[in-house]
């Protein structure tokens, strides 16, 4: 057994089943040592559609997602899937073939120091120097990845090591730390707390959702009434139509008023990340009290001085908690919802073309079922679903907010997809962000597996536009030219839908649903609402 076929080993031991990449000079070994796996490996057109493919099914999944290329360009290619992986706390192993060790020393084709470049944006980085350290390696990669918080780890692999004979040594066995229980009297300090506050708010993070903690979270909140406001990240932690529920928060920078942050005297900040939003738009004084609940300690910042830190397994902690604290005495769960609400069910008969937002997603959520998955791209659009789309259930609204990047859709949708199989995949993009990998399309058709592409047309970077208008009052080189995006669609073999009147997206997306195979629709989109709702509540924070 070679390197490589020791590699592959370990892998299929870490329990993986797909990999998602492109082969080359020097990662030959690995592809033909594959071929004897029951690992899946699925050819992807851009490894940057690779990194998004193993990105979103980390998350889904709380696997690694596994990627590959080869070295140069090929691992240059995999950095920006990666690194969004990484900051949006999703597990994943990426991997890529390099030159022969005897010239890694010097000035040669292609070599580039892959291990320094992938360290500012993995928990791990390791070079395999030897075959005898490849049982160590993989099993620390996957180790620190699926670890809290979840994130990436890189493994680069030589082809002259890949091709030398390995000891025979079986893989390591998988360990995973179960994650402790928090200390009594933090969860005694805590309900203490709550008992004492008079608006108490929970701003509930996507650490809600990779901890399984859901219905801890909605049990604690229907016990203590008290209202919960979820990041981007953790729409569906608890159900958008449960009293309960505050909405979204991190897209307007008086979210604190809108949300009643101002009112609020306690914070409870449950598996929350600041990645996604940051505690100086929230507590802009430093003034709130915050109880700091998650499986990892609070990150050090000056608007984020913890009361409380109650650090151990989340839903145990939210149990915990709620065993000891006082309920309060009336239910205050703001106006958000309802606003979004109101706006949300005024748009549902809107005939204007191009469409507005909010009948867009009115008709998207109409086709959907509750345990379907949406993927949404970075834009403009992003901003409209992480404010109105209503998500039932955890993980089922999958929006990168961490590194926020555009053209995870596509590929995203791909491997929620083959992530669960048995629901439908559906991706909302724009069209910008669409054709940064619509070659994945290809990919999806290739491996039979089907998605729906539901494109915002506007042939410009609204989002952008949006923001030059609100600093500058006039806008720079934000306009382009599309190509027929139906047509597009077909040149690869898949379906193509253009959406003509208000009256017609519905009943398309369910057609393209239906059809059981990948299908793009060109939905025309007016953002111009977007002015109304700057003013209406404030500046919006994410960037894009």
């Amino acid at each position: 057994m070679n390197a490589a076929q020791k590699f592959v080993e370990c892998l299929e031991n870490e329990g993986v089943t797909e990999i998602f990449g492109i082969p080359g000079e020097e990662n030959l070994a690995v592809m033909d040592a594959l071929l004897s796996s029951n690992i899946r490996f699925i050819l992807t057109r851009h490894e940057q559609g690779a990194a998004f493919m193993a990105d979103v099914y980390g998350r889904l999944t709380g696997r690694a997602g596994v990627c590959l290329g080869t070295l140069g360009p090929g691992a240059t290619n995999l950095i920006t899937g990666f690194a969004d992986a990484n900051m949006d706390r999703a597990p994943i192993v990426g991997i890529a073939g390099q030159g022969s060790s005897e010239r890694l020393h010097k000035e040669s084709h292609q070599i580039i120091d892959l291990v320094s470049m992938f360290e500012p944006i993995s928990k791990y980085c390791a070079q395999v120097r030897s075959p005898g350290i490849v049982n160590e390696v993989v099993r620390k990669a996957f180790k620190d990845a699926q670890s809290e918080k979840p994130g990436g780890a890189f493994i680069e692999l030589p082809e002259d090591i890949a091709d030398m004979e390995a000891p025979d040594i079986p893989p390591l066995r998988r360990q995973s730390a179960r994650v402790p229980e928090a200390p009594r009297d933090k969860i005694r300090q805590a309900a203490e707390l709550i008992s004492s506050a008079k608006y108490p708010l929970v701003m509930a993070g996507n650490g809600v959702v990779r901890a399984g903690a859901s219905e801890a979270l909605v049990a604690f909140a229907e016990q203590l009434r008290i209202p919960v406001a979820t990041t981007f990240m953790a729409k569906g932690a608890i159900p958008s139509s449960h009293d309960c529920s505050l909405g979204t928060v991190g897209l307007q920078a008086n979210d604190y008023v809108a949300c009643g942050f101002d009112r609020a005297d306690l914070v409870i900040c449950v598996g929350y990340d600041m990645v996604e939003y940051h505690p100086n738009l929230w507590n802009p004084d430093r003034d709130q009290r915050i109880v700091h609940i998650d499986a990892t300690p609070a990150e050090v910042d000056a608007h984020y001085i913890l009361e409380a830190g109650v650090v151990g397994d989340i839903a145990r902690s939210l149990n915990g908690i709620a065993g000891l604290a006082s309920p309060q005495a009336s239910f205050q769960a703001g106006g958000l919802r309802s606003h979004i609400m109101e706006e949300f069910a005024a748009y549902k008969d809107d005939t204007a073309m191009p469409m507005k937002p909010q009948k867009i997603i009115w008709d998207l959520r109409q086709a959907l079922q509750p345990d379907d998955i949406v993927v949404s791209d970075v834009g403009a659009h992003k901003m409209w679903m992480a404010r109105m789309y209503q998500a039932e259930k955890p993980n089922t609204c999958i929006i990168s907010n961490g590194f926020a990047s555009m053209g995870i859709g596509v590929p995203g949708a791909i491997a929620a997809k083959i992530a669960h199989p048995d629901r439908t995949a559906l991706t909302v993009t724009g069209d910008a962000g669409f054709l940064m990998n619509s070659q994945e399309l290809e990919t999806a058709l290739r491996i039979g597996t089907p998605i729906v592409v539901l494109v915002w047309n506007d042939s410009e970077y609204g989002l952008i536009k949006w923001h030059q208008l609100r600093r500058y009052g006039r806008e720079s080189n934000i306009r382009f030219t599309n190509p027929d995006l139906v047509r597009h669609a077909e040149s690869y073999g898949a379906k193509g839908y253009r959406v003509e009147s208000a009256a017609d997206l519905l009943p398309t997306i369910k057609q393209a649903i239906e059809d059981d195979t990948v299908v793009v629709i060109d939905c025309p989109v007016d953002y111009r609402e977007n002015m109304k709702l700057t003013e209406q509540l404030g500046n919006l924070v994410c960037p894009i």
